[in-house]
């Protein structure tokens, strides 16, 4: 017969777990120090990680264009590329790991790291429930803020997302309980230092960037305390930037007033928790080309990771058309990279060069298939073209 009571005893002492671990990840985060200074490193190490499906290729790819435009910076030591493989699907099953202890190592011995897209297991799927790796790897390395622009001059749409990275209905995501066959509870998650720093990082970044608004998205009329938290927090750091204009927005309205083609225009800067801004990226995404065409930076303290938006893709290697993969979103990553560890000039040749290839001249098109050209061969276009408008 089922036991009700201690069922119900195993989930509050469950739910004690979890929180003492955030609790104790809170305090961690109060003792950060300063952001890394990369001009003061001898040598800055990126760490190449191709994931799995067709992350390997289109990460290499990115690689070799990086190795292009910052050639002279490797041929004296300044910079240095770090293969690591061993972030597989198959890997991280066998190890029963979103990162095996191995591979995360290794990230730690790297100052920034280029990541191709890894496969996270559904229900159904071949494979143990292990964490995203995505997930697993922002937490390790306390990558707390994912940045990611989206632009579309002709449509007027300047926006940039700093979506916090760590807390949110993703901190304990894997570690949910069913308390019986009828009842099953997740948990959302915010700490002050969470919000206040993911906060005073958008207003920053708007600052030196003269963007002029911070928006800040929530859904705290119905989620009053984590969300509520969250606004009030923004609102309150947003009161140290008296220049800049703060208004704040639920997300379900958000959504909407993305494709208001008059609305849209007043939107600068987003300050998002980690779910909401996990799918209001996604839609802004579409705007530009789709998730295909967008990377993002996810920065912490010490480390810093850049990566594509969209997944591994497994059907394409299953199909036999890996090759035909496109790189731009992880070459928009790659303009990120080069820009956090203060390449500014090699960023913007990139960031000029991908305009041009993917929207301007378009004299390849990748389309995934063997109509379209293949990722090397848009590589090499980048490369031409990054010579071509530097001459």
């Amino acid at each position: 017969m089922f036991d009700e009571k201690k069922a119900l005893d195993e989930a509050v002492e469950k739910f004690r777990s979890l929180m003492e671990a955030q609790l104790a990840r809170a305090k961690k985060i109060k003792e950060d120090k300063d952001f890394t200074d990369y001009d003061a490193l001898d040598t800055i190490v990126i760490g190449i990680c191709g994931g799995d499906g067709i992350g390997p290729i289109i990460t290499k790819e990115s690689e070799r264009v990086l190795a292009f435009l910052l050639k002279d910076e490797v041929a004296r030591g300044k910079v240095t590329f770090k293969e690591i493989d061993g972030l597989t699907i198959e890997n991280r099953a066998a190890c029963n790991k979103a990162i095996p202890d191995d591979v995360l190592e290794e990230l730690k011995s790297c100052h920034v790291i280029l990541k191709g897209p890894t496969t996270t297991p559904r229900a159904g799927d071949p494979w143990p429930n292990v964490e995203s790796a995505n997930v697993a790897m922002r937490k390790e390395l306390d990558l707390f803020a994912n940045m990611r622009p989206v632009r579309v001059a002709e449509e007027g749409i300047d926006w940039t997302f700093f979506r916090e990275n760590t807390e949110g209905g993703y901190a304990v995501g894997s570690h949910g309980v069913n308390i019986t066959d009828d009842l099953a509870v997740d948990f959302t998650v915010a700490t002050q230092e969470g919000c206040e720093r993911i906060a005073k990082l958008a207003y920053e970044y708007a600052k030196k960037n003269n963007k002029g608004k911070v928006s800040i998205i929530t859904k705290a009329n119905i989620i009053k305390t984590t969300d509520g938290k969250f606004l009030k927090t923004a609102q309150n750091i947003g009161k140290d930037y008296p220049e800049i204009v703060t208004d704040d927005w639920y997300v379900d309205i958000t959504t909407a007033k993305l494709i208001d083609p008059m609305r849209r225009k007043d939107f600068k800067v987003f300050v998002l928790p980690n779910l909401y801004g996990d799918i209001i990226t996604d839609e802004a995404a579409e705007f530009q080309g789709g998730v295909g065409t967008a990377g993002s930076a996810n920065i912490g303290k010490k480390y810093a990771m850049f990566e594509a938006i969209h997944g591994s893709a497994p059907r394409m290697i299953t199909e036999g058309r890996g090759q035909y993969a496109d790189p731009c979103s992880m070459l928009r990553a790659s303009v990120m990279l080069l820009s956090h560890i203060g390449y500014q000039k090699e960023a913007n040749a990139l960031e000029a060069a991908l305009d041009k290839c993917m929207f301007e001249e378009k004299r390849l098109t990748i389309t995934g298939r063997d109509n379209g050209c293949t990722c090397s061969e848009f590589g090499d276009y980048v490369m031409e073209t990054i010579t071509e408008m530097t001459k």
